[in-house]
């Protein structure tokens, strides 16, 4: 048995840009993972991804020509069932061996082997070694069966009467083994040998590769392609940096358009063009999303961040003369930029206030109305948040920008750009002379669009964002549009963190549970309905929390808490995690744990009032001189917010807490002593528990 490096290519009809990287990870992963399952790679294989417009490869190093053989015991039957009472073959187990290639003359070979229940005959077996012919077929099959393709097409092959389904029509396969060709077969193909370069560039129509290591080197050198997409998207980079720079400007960044645009060509060459100043008039959010999306165009901005008359265009050829393909581009953006220009002109020509009517005839939900009365909602939510923290100027601009929040959404601009929504709000806003807050507020309203976003600038933005959030997840939640499982069609989970945060991260004085109950009001939802808003959101915290790094038992201990506002969930978090880190928070944990179920099975209510001429124990005593020592400074502390000093002054407390059990019995007879036991406990579970409720902590 011999390793060599393997190369397998499937060369096709042009691939869907923004799917290529996933097919080509998808492609080399499962072919890999294939011949591995076969026994076909060894310990130290690697696998090298290519994947480009027009191909999709892999290579694999230290690649057998045959698997090895194994030992395999192959069950048959009970004895009983197999072998008659003189020991001889039954018909039963003769046509068994006779369905594994074996003659009666096998029964000789079998042994017996107890399962606890009965004697069970085995066959002892070697069983050959997969081929690579053999186990790169099955591998291949599985590979073409597993990609994550968007979209089928269907094709005759060449015969002219089968036809077949895949991405796009494969015209050739490649598979070398070394130099030596593996003749397996896909999509109507026969592996060989050849494959083609650049559709232009090529310096022959046909690449004969010479082995499997050479494909890449062969590609870029006959074939004029870079069949790496990692390697070509690196080239794309250094190129749009090389160009800026030399103008003193900077592609802007997008990841998604990089790898779009890695995914249409295969030696890329950056060129510079321009447009007109006069379309700088136009809002830059305008211009970069035209030229991103509809020409795959990277926008230079300058120093400030300012879009310039300048982009730069990845080709796909490299002509002497590069002012043709300069020239063609330019002339295919002016339209779209013009277009642009016309939509941002005549949106300016009604304010928004007049569009407001319009609303009424754009359907949100059939069972929650109109967009029109979706606003009418949000203006109410949005009013009565902002009377609980600012004066009437404040709670004014608040219900303006709550009012016209959505009105863009019937603009030329944003029915041509749904991406532009709220942008386009402001701009407008600002057009017509309103204060920047209610400007800003209208575009921020949809902040946090996704995690790490930033939130709204102002303090009416986060009014509005809370307010447009509210309803959102409110109306739906009572109409019973709630996610389930992996399924929310409405984003209710995003936009719940988008609430969680802002709560937290801006400090307001709002209650959480209150503002789903001011929200519900303007619902015919019922306490139900606010219950489970409430636990949805929490469950969405803890998941947050926890994948920020703080452990379960530490958010839970928070969140089990009734919190008055939120905002106080990373303090209290952050001192329960340093509570943790002591060498006391083990044993109070457990302490606090064991306390909690002794006052819950106690009968009726116990005060935390302590009679000191009932302390008859010097445990008790100490215990109490303890929590009269310590109390006082926690409470002081938890007061003034200093939530990780509270907590590590109870650390004190572990020795007098241990002795206590150790050597008091809560359940005495006597139930006046009883009683003032229970009273010291709920003074102890009192002060141990106003951050977080400690006994989350015990394991």
């Amino acid at each position: 048995m011999s390793t060599r490096n393997l190369l397998v290519e499937l060369f096709v009809e042009e691939l869907p840009p923004k799917a290529l990287k996933k097919l080509g990870e998808s492609f080399s992963g499962v072919l890999a993972e294939s011949l591995k399952a076969s026994g076909l790679l060894g310990a130290a294989a690697r696998v090298t991804t290519f994947a480009s417009p027009r191909r999709l490869a892999a290579h694999i190093t230290d690649v057998a020509d045959k698997a090895a053989d194994k030992q395999v015991a192959q069950k048959l039957m009970p004895a009983t069932v197999g072998l008659d009472a003189n020991g001889k073959a039954t018909p039963a187990l003769v046509k068994k061996l006779q369905a594994l290639g074996e003659g009666e003359s096998a029964v000789a070979k079998l042994r017996k082997e107890n399962d606890g229940k009965a004697d069970i005959l085995f066959l002892d077996a070697t069983q050959a070694g997969a081929t690579l012919q053999e186990g790169l077929q099955k591998a291949l099959d599985e590979t073409l069966a597993k990609l994550p393709i968007p979209k089928v097409m269907t094709y005759q092959i060449n015969d002219g009467w089968e036809s077949v389904n895949f991405v796009r029509p494969a015209h050739g396969l490649v598979a070398l083994h070394g130099d030596e060709v593996i003749p397996v077969s896909t999509l109507g193909l026969t592996a060989g040998n050849t494959t083609q370069g650049h559709r232009f560039e090529a310096k022959h129509p046909l690449v004969t590769l010479v082995s499997a290591d050479s494909y890449a080197q062969q590609l870029a050198d006959e074939g004029a392609v870079i069949a790496s997409f990692d390697a070509r998207r690196a080239e794309i980079v250094k190129q749009l940096q090389a160009a800026a720079g030399k103008q003193g400007l900077t592609p802007i960044e997008d990841d998604a358009l990089l790898d779009e645009v890695t995914a249409l060509v295969e030696r890329p060459n950056v060129l510079l063009g321009q447009f007109e100043q006069e379309f700088l008039a136009v809002p830059q959010e305008c211009l970069i999303l035209t030229m991103k999306a509809n020409q795959k165009y990277f926008p230079l901005l300058d120093a400030s961040g300012k879009l310039t008359n300048k982009f730069l265009i990845v080709s796909n050829i490299n002509p002497v003369d590069a002012s043709k393909v300069i020239g063609g581009n330019e002339r295919v953006v002016r339209p779209r930029l013009a277009d642009a220009k016309f939509f941002f002109d005549q949106d300016k020509k009604k304010t928004l206030d007049s569009r407001l009517p319009g609303l009424a005839k754009v359907v949100y939900h059939n069972k929650l109305g109109s967009q029109g009365e979706r606003n009418q909602r949000v203006v109410a939510i949005a009013s009565a948040i902002a009377q609980q923290i600012g004066p009437e100027g404040f709670v004014a601009k608040v219900a303006q920008a709550a009012r016209l929040s959505k009105v863009d959404l019937l603009t030329d601009m944003v029915g041509e750009f749904p991406e532009l929504q709220g942008i386009m709000g402001r701009y407008y806003a600002q057009h017509e002379g309103l204060a920047d807050d209610v400007a800003y507020a209208i575009e921020d309203h949809y902040r946090p669009r996704f995690a790490g976003d930033a939130l709204p600038r102002s303090q009416v933005g986060v009014v509005v964002a809370l307010a447009d959030k509210l309803e959102t997840l409110v109306g739906l939640f009572s109409i019973g549009e709630k996610p389930t499982g992996d399924k929310d069609p409405f984003a209710l989970r995003r936009q719940a963190l988008g609430i969680l945060r802002m709560l937290m991260e801006t400090e307001l004085p709002l209650a959480f549970d209150s503002l789903i109950s001011l929200s519900l009001s303007v619902f015919d939802g019922d306490a139900d309905v606010a219950d489970a808003i409430q636990a949805f959101c929490l469950d969405r915290l803890a998941v947050n929390l926890r994948d920020q790094g703080a452990s379960a038992q530490e958010v839970d201990a928070v969140l089990s808490l009734s919190l008055g506002f939120l905002s106080e969930v990373p303090r209290r978090l952050s001192a329960v995690h340093a509570f943790a880190a002591l060498a006391e928070a083990p044993a109070l944990a457990a302490a606090n744990k064991r306390v909690s179920n002794i006052l819950k099975k106690a009968e009726g209510e116990v005060k935390a009032v302590v009679n000191e001429a009932l302390l008859h124990e010097a445990a008790e005593k100490a215990l109490h001189q303890a929590l009269q020592a310590t109390k006082p400074t926690a409470d002081q502390l938890f007061e003034t917010g200093d939530y990780t000093g509270s907590l590590q002054a109870l650390a004190v407390l572990k020795t007098p807490v241990d002795t206590f059990f150790d050597a008091v019995m809560v359940n005495a007879d006597d139930p006046a002593l009883k009683a003032n036991r229970l009273g010291l406990l709920a003074t102890l579970h009192q002060a141990m528990n106003r951050v977080a409720d400690l006994s989350k902590l015990a394991s």
